[in-house]
Parts: structure tokens; sequence; C-alpha cells
């Protein structure tokens, strides 16, 4: 089996920049950690791929982008998170949903996240984290991203995200892209661009074939002499410690931990992006009450 990845690279004499990954492993270990269903895995894996390609779109190793899609659809909201490095985790509000296809067979997942906002948060390590935010077009995810791009970053880009599952309900593929109009692209490298982009209206169709994100990238970007500068690994990654936990469960106040110590019990902490369970005993509660 392949390792994840991501590749950026230009095309047209640096007219265009490209980023493209495949990330059947990552989605398929978020689909395992949370036992998702079918549509809300399709959900989730579209937004985690689209993060680990924005997360290479960051400057320095410790800045995190987080993408939050929050709908009046079944599943609620998704919550994804990646860094600079390839690394990405995240969850779905309610991993349970199940819808019925669409007409062409493809998971709903437009139905699943329904209409709300796509807000994007950059934390580079300045006092305040960048956040933008617009309205979601479609719930599909890569739209909703394009339309992200062109609102918020007023950079000219097509998305295309894919989720593949397999009849067992596994990850069979799981990839995407996105291509970037810069700012001194001539108007026939743009037609070029549009033309074959209308072309290419089913990503799921082309990881299906099996093609590497730079077989796709080759092909989209036909005649335009696509160059990858760059390859990254990829994967599903969560911080969570319980020394972490513990700075969270310090932040809860002295009233409420104290009430927590009184009952005399052990409590367990779950971490929202990878299910880990964290158990503390009254003691260590104590102790966190006593250094916080």
């Amino acid at each position: 089996m392949y390792n994840d990845y991501i590749i950026r690279g230009t095309a047209a004499d640096e007219q265009i920049r490209f980023f493209a990954a495949t990330t059947r492993n990552l989605v398929e270990e978020a689909r395992k950690a949370h036992n998702t269903s079918p549509v809300a895995t399709a959900a989730l894996g579209r937004l985690m791929t689209g993060a680990t390609m924005m997360g290479r779109m960051m400057k320095g190793d410790d800045d995190l982008i987080t993408l939050i899609v929050k709908g009046d659809g079944p599943i609620g909201g998704i919550t994804v998170t990646a860094d600079a490095l390839g690394r990405v985790k995240g969850y779905v509000n309610n991993p349970d949903v199940i819808l019925h296809a669409k007409e062409n067979g493809h998971l709903d997942v437009g139905g699943a996240v329904g209409r709300g906002f796509l807000q994007v948060i950059r934390d580079t390590g300045l006092k305040e984290p960048y956040v933008g935010q617009t309205d979601l077009i479609s719930g599909e995810i890569a739209e909703d991203l394009t339309v992200y791009f062109a609102t918020s970053e007023q950079v000219p880009s097509a998305v295309g995200l894919g989720v593949l599952m397999s009849k067992d309900n596994t990850v069979k593929q799981a990839g995407g892209f996105i291509i970037q109009v810069m700012p001194d692209a001539s108007d026939e490298v743009i037609s070029q661009l549009e033309k074959k982009l209308t072309e290419v209206t089913d990503i799921s169709g082309l990881l299906d074939e099996g093609m590497t994100p730079e077989e796709i990238i080759g092909y989209v970007m036909e005649g335009m002499n696509p160059e990858v500068l760059e390859t990254t690994s990829a994967g599903f990654f969560c911080n969570c410690s319980k020394d972490r936990i513990s700075r969270v469960l310090a932040g809860l106040g002295k009233k409420d931990l104290e009430d927590i110590i009184k009952e005399g019990k052990d409590i367990e902490v779950n971490c929202h992006f990878c299910e880990k369970t964290y158990s503390f005993s009254p003691d260590e509660l104590r102790e966190i009450l006593e250094n916080g």
C-alpha cells in the first residue's frame, strides 16, 4: 500500500501553482478512530484532504490551520486541524449519520452538511490568529473551499476533493488538488486552465483509476508543463497527551475541580480528535488544582 503524500509545484512558467495529495491512509485512520458512517467519512476525509494541502501553504513549521464547517444538516459540524508538515486530525459532530446516496451514486455529503458557514483559522504564532469565514455554497466541501479562496483570500482557485468507499465501508481511495492562478497569469493561460477544468467533473473517478497526485496534475494541467517542486508525506496525527489534558482541566476553574474531587471517583476525559481516553484519579486532580 502506498503512503499518503502531498506534492507542491508550479505550471505555465509559474503563472499557476498547484497542490495535490493522496490521503487514503489518513482518512481510513480517522474513520477507524471515530467509527464514522460512509457519508461522515467522506465529509471528514474531504475536509482533512483540503486541510493537508492548505497546511503546506504555510511558512513556519509551528503554524497551524483549522477548518470548521458548521451546517444545519444532520452531521452537525466538522472540525479539522493541520500543520505545515502534512499532519492532520479531525472529527465530525455526528459520526453515525446515514443518508441515501444521490442519483449518480455518490455519497450525499452536501445533504449531510447542509447550509451554514466555513471558517478558516490560521495560527502563525502572532497574538491573534487570522480568521476568515464564508457561507457554504453546497456543503460538498471542495466548492466551498473554492469560494473561500476567491472571497476571503482573493486567490482564484480550483479545488477538487474525493473520498471513495469500499463495499465493506473502509476507505478505498482519497485525495484531491488545489490549483491557484497567480496575479501575473495571462488571459490565455487562465482560459486554457478553465477549459481543462470543465472536463474534470469527477475527482473520485480519477482516484478510482488509481491515479497518483502527479498523474492527476498531469491530466488536469495537460500542456501547461507542470513541475513538482516538493513532495511531503502526510498522515493522521493527534498531539494530545495526559499533560495537555491536565492543562485543559486546570482551566476549568477552582470550584469545578473541587466539586469533581469531592465525588471521590476517577474521571475519564476523551480527546475529540482521536478518541483516546485519559483517566484521572482524585489525587491527580488534587495535584492539578494545587499546581494550577
